[in-house]
């Protein structure tokens, strides 16, 4: 058995790792191949090329990229059908990999995307070229097959990894001593993105609304937990010239045990809200693309949906505040940071709202989205014979 992987940034290694562990439960011997970041590779993924080449936001951010983006997809094209893959697995970056599985099936390999593209929220027409290109979603919201089905379009929800993962019940006391921070003060957690991009557009608001913070409440931690090396060098050079000196504290990694850890957090908006959300953290959420991308949203009305986080895509009604674009300041997003201390009640609430989320999106996650894969795979008579 051959498989074929890309994943897109942190997020999207993650998910891949989980999946290639359920999925060689399956099929011991099976290999895989692709584009992946080091949790891939550490489960056996024979890595050709880091996620990290997929990390690019926008519509016009990607066009200075496009170039090297089209010549990494063909020099895959060429490699996954040289290795004669039994399927091919794009998770998330659907901009990359639904091409790249449209070209992949019409060599007659079997394409899955895992992660569906948020096609019900804009640019709805892309659902009859995801249906050209793919034999198979696999959806990790539960409100996702439906709109596939209306199309044609096969799709199955397989609930979110990270709500396996993630305990229903988070012990803050042993994430602060894990951390190293003190128990008996509010603790801000801070979370600018996983892409250069967003920590760019982000980052410097994020520090603004921790001094904003830090006037309220002199005793008040912040902590940030960066991706990687790179982002965390940026969001540095950002805080030291926003913030007082060593007021926010970064750390590598730990993203799971800082939510776990904070009280509050202010988080891009992304995969990272859904980690709040089944921590049970109360969040300020942001989201800022380059100018020319926004204004081109808003000028075609390519967004079809109120919300952009996922907890209020879920409950389909805003549980916790947004700001998108030149609505994101320091200022405001501290002082709805603010509001969450001041509302016990209010957070209360919103943790019981949480709750019923964490619940709906634990499905088996991983071991689902295998036994999909799977199903597809048997109906072709060279792959059941391998069984």
């Amino acid at each position: 058995m051959r498989i074929g992987l890309v994943a897109g940034e942190v997020s999207g290694d993650a998910l891949g790792a989980a999946l290639i562990t359920a999925l060689r439960e399956r099929y011991p011997d099976a290999t895989f191949c692709g584009v992946g970041g080091p949790k891939m590779a550490s489960t056996g993924l024979e890595l050709w090329e880091s996620s990290e080449s997929l990390a690019v936001m926008g519509l016009t951010e990607v066009l200075k990229h496009l170039p090297g983006l089209l010549r990494l997809r063909a020099r895959l094209r060429q490699r996954f059908i040289a290795a004669k893959l039994d399927v091919f697995v794009g998770i998330d970056a659907p901009e990359f990999n639904l091409g790249l599985a449209k070209q992949l099936k019409r060599a007659g390999i079997a394409t899955v995307q895992y992660v569906s593209p948020q096609v019900w929220a804009w640019r709805q027409q892309r659902v009859r070229t995801i249906g050209q290109a793919c034999d198979l979603i696999l959806c990790l919201l539960p409100f996702e097959p439906a709109f596939y089905a209306e199309h044609g379009v096969k799709a199955e929800f397989v609930g979110h990894p990270l709500a396996d993962q993630i305990p229903f019940e988070i012990d803050r006391a042993a994430a602060r001593l894990e951390l190293g921070l003190r128990d008996d003060s509010r603790v801000v957690a801070l979370l600018p993105g996983s892409r250069r991009g967003e920590v760019e557009r982000l980052g410097p608001e994020f520090a603004a609304a921790a001094r904003w913070l830090q006037h309220r409440d002199p005793d008040m931690q912040f902590i940030a937990p960066m991706a990687n090396a790179t982002l965390r060098r940026l969001f540095e050079t950002q805080c030291a010239a926003v913030a007082p000196r060593q007021l926010i504290r970064l750390v590598d990694g730990h993203a799971r045990a800082v939510l776990a850890a904070c009280d509050v957090a202010i988080v891009a908006s992304g995969t990272a809200t859904l980690e709040t959300a089944l921590s049970k953290r109360p969040m300020v959420v942001a989201y800022r693309l380059g100018r020319l991308t926004a204004a081109m949203l808003r000028w075609f009305g390519l967004v079809k949906v109120p919300h952009f986080s996922q907890p209020n895509l879920l409950a389909s009604r805003e549980l916790v505040p947004e700001f998108f674009q030149e609505r994101v300041s320091g200022d405001d997003l501290g002082r709805e940071v603010w509001q969450w201390f001041e509302s016990p009640a209010r957070v209360e609430q919103l943790q019981e709202e949480f709750l019923d989320i964490h619940h709906r999106l634990r499905q088996g996650g991983a071991a689902l989205a295998a036994r999909h894969i799977a199903t597809l795979l048997e109906a072709k008579p060279d792959v059941s014979a391998l069984r």
